[in-house]
């Protein structure tokens, strides 16, 4: 992390308030509350148009920038949604990629640094059909039935298609991405670090006003003690560790227990690296903490430590597994509601949904 970004956090979030830094921002703050406010009341008043796609579109998101637990949600989501007989599709920025042609898709075992590391992600984790691009509606579009001429025909030709129909698509990110209709909206919020000093950009880690989350189907916090009882709370818990090289049915895996105890190194460029590490410290670890920047390109040095095992994030894990050494291994987590949160957050969404299409996508 760079030491203007360093700085920033700690304004953001620093148990001291720099009020002279917030002073010095304030009227960059201002600036920018103003153009969002004047932003969302385009789209509220139809001045601005946004395009309603023929099936219906959660949006998992979040005020702050950097990592909350958007993506280990998501992937839930998914999972339970196709328990009920839905066939979700997932669209994404593609934060990172660098590829010369959007919108595409996604498929398991794509290059990340063309795509972006967290659809890769997604795509290996759920099994879903998942398209990304700075244009989400165009990235949906992608994935579902063509309904003119428009909307990335020419991408739509050059993939392959869906392996199946689609009756439900899910946003990564995106809240404020209102060119996109939704029929639900769901905001993910880190419990420990909250909205900060609950400002915006750039005096602090808001792109939105923290009101912002009254107007949201359902709030849900990821680990801590933030928010008030209509929060549904969640938390990252750990499901395995397999060894790079070694994924699919040869996987070797353990249980994170069978490194407690042990000295490791831990590897994170993802948007709050000390989530992690803080996991590995609970059960028993000895962490020595590698933070990179969230997204950043995973080099064959960054893992080259020794005097112990390296474990990375599974957003980190698909950069590195074609050169990772032997004793690098990959966290697998997943996100675990209370019974009655659970329930709470999965009636929410389906009452906003139709139900699951026998036939795929409606048009």
């Amino acid at each position: 992390m760079s030491e203007a970004a360093r700085f920033l956090e700690s304004v953001w979030y620093g148990e001291r308030r720099r009020r002279g830094a917030e002073a010095v921002l304030g009227p960059f703050e201002a600036a920018f509350r103003l153009a969002a406010r004047a932003r969302a009341a385009l789209y509220a008043r139809g001045i601005l148009r946004r395009i309603a796609l023929p099936v219906p579109v959660v949006v998992v998101g979040n005020l702050s920038v950097g990592g909350t637990g958007k993506t280990p949600l998501l992937i839930w989501l998914a999972e339970r949604l196709r328990e009920r007989g839905y066939s979700p599709g997932i669209v994404s920025r593609g934060y990172g990629g660098k590829s010369a042609v959007w919108p595409r898709l996604v498929e398991a075992g794509a290059d990340p640094l063309e795509v972006g590391d967290e659809p890769v992600l997604v795509a290996e984790r759920t099994g879903c059909p998942v398209a990304v691009g700075p244009d989400r509606v165009a990235a949906a579009e992608l994935l579902l039935p063509p309904r003119n001429s428009g909307g990335g025909a020419e991408a739509r030709a050059a993939a392959s298609p869906p392996q199946a129909a689609i009756d439900v698509l899910l946003s990564d990110d995106g809240l404020q991405h209102y060119r996109l209709d939704r029929a639900v909206e769901i905001a993910v919020v880190d419990g420990r670090r909250g909205l900060g000093n609950g400002r915006c950009l750039p005096a602090g880690p808001l792109r939105e006003p923290p009101a912002r989350l009254d107007r949201v189907d359902a709030v849900v916090v990821n680990g801590g003690t933030w928010g008030g009882p209509d929060a549904l709370r969640a938390e990252i818990a750990p499901l395995f560790v397999y060894r790079l090289g070694t994924e699919g049915s040869d996987a070797e895996r353990r249980a994170l227990a069978d490194f407690a105890g042990r000295r490791v190194h831990a590897v994170a460029g993802i948007g709050h690296p000390e989530r992690f590490f803080e996991m590995l410290e609970r059960h028993g670890i000895d962490v020595v903490r590698h933070a990179l920047p969230d997204h950043a390109e995973i080099l064959p040095r960054d893992l080259d430590h020794a005097g112990g095992p390296v474990l990375v994030t599974e957003k980190d894990a698909v950069k590195c597994r074609e050169f990772a050494g032997d004793d690098v291994w990959c966290v697998v987590v997943d996100l675990r509601f209370p019974p009655a949160a659970s329930s709470a957050l999965l009636d929410r969404v389906l009452a906003r949904l139709p139900p699951p299409s026998a036939s795929g996508a409606r048009r």
